[in-house]
């Protein structure tokens, strides 16, 4: 029981039972309890006591008897409040039911007409708080319930109570609002806020609801003179496109970043939402799975080949806006499998499936591919290519081009360019290259070792290969992040970094190996603006994405790396992103979102499994996963096979060492962390704020290890 909890409990004894804590936010807790009075379930929310001290009671009670005003269907009542020796806290109804976070996270995005039906709910629970002068400053998924077919908003009087404060709160990590749902005047830190941020912010829960995750905070829509809003990413032009006529507009009004240019009430904005299930004004989209391109060279080493070709063509077809591409850990799930190809399109929810093979000999290529209609199996384009080595770009350059005729997609002269844009024209550069590609997919220490090496060959056979000189940077970085590499590592990271973007200023993997480079210099606004960068310059880039997410983690920005991990595991279905999504909505205490995030992130390790059955990474991640949604006994198991594949790796250490703190066992968990820092694990930053070492933080032991690890 935390000190919070029992003095809540002493305090209120007399007028609600409490019985356990049920989640957690940045402002309060909130505790399941009993109305003793009335005999009905409430729920007591209590401020954290460093925000109510800044707060102070007087100012809290007014502001949040405003709020206790609003009396409207779709609104949480307030039932009581109050301050008992320095403890502020306020009384609702326990809602038997879920967050829109939790179904969100369970479903992804929502039929259109519940989208509808539930964003009128919220516009009209604004338009009644509006009317009275209340604005309610962090509509997020969160702060909506869904109860008996209604959506209900909730905590108006918490936000209200904490902007009256002014500017005078600067507690970290305390912001009025939530990045990601926060209109640009709110981020700002403007003064004159009113219910148009409010509409922002609906705005972006509509969004999330119809697309499958909020806009994203470097997303600001600068007009409205279009209809469509413009630099959508890829894969979220495909959910935007199969919207009824208008609807579109409807989202791109509500996310302008002038407020003028939104709707100008919440009555309008609901207005706007009574749209139909009609027919989208544009064609549908069509979505592909790659599957692996199976190696029939004599060589079974060369599958290196064949799988490089598969995931260039896949890189390819990300390019054109009108395509859905499953990710390439999803399709790679069937290497080396005989699987109905309607079964595999039902699977990964696709249109068509492209399989493929490749047969190398010499100075020859052989690449046979088909493209198959996954609904009936019908044969929709084959070809098969038959040329010297040197032809192997322009052969992935009509391989894509052919599928985006055969799927009736028109492309335009900037995705016709984008898919033909060729790193380097050298061959046997190429190959070292997809060589270093396949190792650094592994994530090993030795891996990424082996990874810089063939990244170098190619560099050494092509002096201009931007592409190979971000993969050198990548590897040097990422042993500096999680294995204490000395100066010199990231020295030549850094090198490489900024020789990648002296030859090619618009890569974006080079822009995004810079952030993660000076992500490691601790230059944390320029690492973000790299990464920013990058995710403009290729919507589809999972890198930028996840260690961005990583370096806001660091920071205790946990929140926005929460947003951010969700969006890079929707770029790319990768079990690190889907774990560490998790575990951020472990450490903002949302319960229910990070178990469904465990369940979501078993699924993924265990697909990744089957083709890398001696992945101890992936092993320890699934290990904590599965106990934190329950089967421990399992959990400890999978830790077990992990150590025994890997014993040498520090970063495994690690991960186990983890695991066994959240399980209760510090012995074992402190002798896990002298065995991972001692094999190399260097993230001191990481130590500090992981939520999964929280068991050991008074452990003296801890703090003796954490002494002797440099900042």
């Amino acid at each position: 029981m935390t000190v919070l909890e029992a003095d809540l409990r002493a305090a209120l004894h007399d007028q609600y039972a409490i019985e356990r804590e049920v989640g957690r936010g940045g402002m309060a807790v909130v505790f399941l309890a009993r109305d003793l009075k009335h005999g009905r379930q409430v729920a007591v929310k209590a401020l954290r006591p460093e925000i109510a001290v800044t707060l102070g009671s007087e100012r809290f009670l007014r502001e949040i008897a405003i709020a206790a005003g609003l009396n409207h269907p779709h609104i949480v009542p307030l039932f009581d409040s109050g301050e008992i020796d320095d403890l502020l806290y306020y009384v609702m109804p326990f809602i038997d039911g879920e967050s829109l976070r939790v179904r969100l996270s369970r479903e992804q995005t929502l039929p259109l007409d519940d989208a509808l039906t539930i964003g009128r709910q919220v516009a009209s629970a604004l338009g009644h708080a509006h009317g009275k002068g209340v604005i309610h400053r962090d509509i997020k998924p969160e702060n909506v319930l869904l109860s008996g077919g209604e959506a209900v908003v909730t905590d108006f009087g918490i936000a209200r109570a904490i902007s009256a404060a002014g500017q005078h709160i600067t507690l970290e990590g305390l912001v009025v609002g939530t990045l990601g749902y926060m209109s640009p005047e709110q981020a700002f830190g403007g003064r004159d806020i009113d219910g148009r941020s409010d509409l922002y912010g609906l705005g972006c829960v509509l969004y999330e609801m119809l697309v499958g995750h909020a806009p994203g905070r470097w997303v600001h829509v600068p007009s409205t003179t279009t209809s469509t809003i413009p630099n959508a990413p890829a894969s979220d032009r495909e959910q935007l496109d199969m919207l009824p006529r208008g609807m579109e507009r409807v989202l791109l009004r509500a996310l302008a970043a002038e407020p003028d240019e939104r709707f100008g009430s919440a009555a309008e904005f609901m207005e706007a939402l009574m749209v139909r299930d009609a027919r989208p004004g544009r064609p549908a989209l069509r979505s592909i799975a790659v599957l692996p391109f199976v190696n029939l060279s004599s060589d079974q080493n060369d599958e290196y080949f064949s799988d490089g070709i598969t995931e260039e063509i896949t890189n390819a077809l990300t390019k054109v806006r009108a395509l859905r591409v499953a990710a390439r850990t999803s399709a790679f799930v069937y290497k080396g499998k005989e699987v109905d190809v309607r079964n595999i399109g039902r699977a990964l929810d696709v249109d068509a499936v492209l399989e493929g093979s490749v047969r190398r000999a010499g100075d020859r290529i052989r690449i046979g591919a088909q493209l198959v209609e996954a609904i009936r199996g019908k044969h929709l384009w084959s070809e098969r290519y038959d040329r010297e080595l040197a032809d192997v770009f322009a052969i992935q350059d009509e391989i894509a081009e052919n599928i985006a005729h055969a799927l009736r997609v028109v492309l335009s002269e900037d995705e016709r360019e984008a898919m033909a844009r060729v790193a380097t024209d050298d061959v046997q550069a190429y190959d070292y290259y997809l060589r270093g590609r396949q190792f650094l997919h592994q994530f090993r220490r030795k891996s990424l070792a082996f990874a810089r090496q063939m990244f170098e060959r190619a560099i050494e056979i092509d002096p201009h290969y931007a592409l190979a000189y971000a993969g050198v940077a990548d590897c040097h970085a990422i042993l500096h992040m999680h294995w204490g590499g000395d100066a010199s590592e990231l020295a030549a990271a850094t090198k490489a970094s900024e020789r990648a973007l002296e030859l090619d200023p618009a890569l974006p993997e080079a822009h995004s190996s810079a952030g993660l480079v000076l992500l490691q210099q601790g230059k944390l606004d320029q690492a973000r603006a790299e990464f920013e960068t990058a995710m403009r310059l290729d919507p589809s880039l999972y890198e930028p994405r996840y260690f961005y997410a990583r370096a806001c983690f660091q920071r205790g920005q946990t929140e926005l790396a929460a947003q951010l991990f969700e969006s890079a595991a929707a770029a790319r279905e990768d079990y690190p992103a889907r774990f560490f999504a998790a575990q951020s909505h472990a450490a903002l205490g949302r319960q229910a979102e990070a178990e469904s995030s465990y369940r979501r992130a078993l699924e993924v390790v265990k697909d990744h499994l089957a083709l890398n059955p001696d992945d101890a990474r992936a092993l320890t991640m699934g290990a904590v996963a599965y106990c934190r949604t329950g089967d421990r006994e399992e959990g400890l198991r999978w830790a077990e096979r992990a150590v025994a594949v890997d014993p040498e790796d520090g970063g495994i250490a690690y991960n186990v060492a983890c695991l066994y703190a959240l399980e209760g066992e510090p012995d074992k968990a402190i002798r896990f962390l002298e065995h991972a820092l001692g094999a190399g694990f260097g993230n001191r930053d990481w130590l500090e704020r992981d939520p999964d070492l929280e068991s050991l933080r008074d452990d003296p032991r801890f703090q003796r290890l954490l002494d002797g690890m440099e900042r």
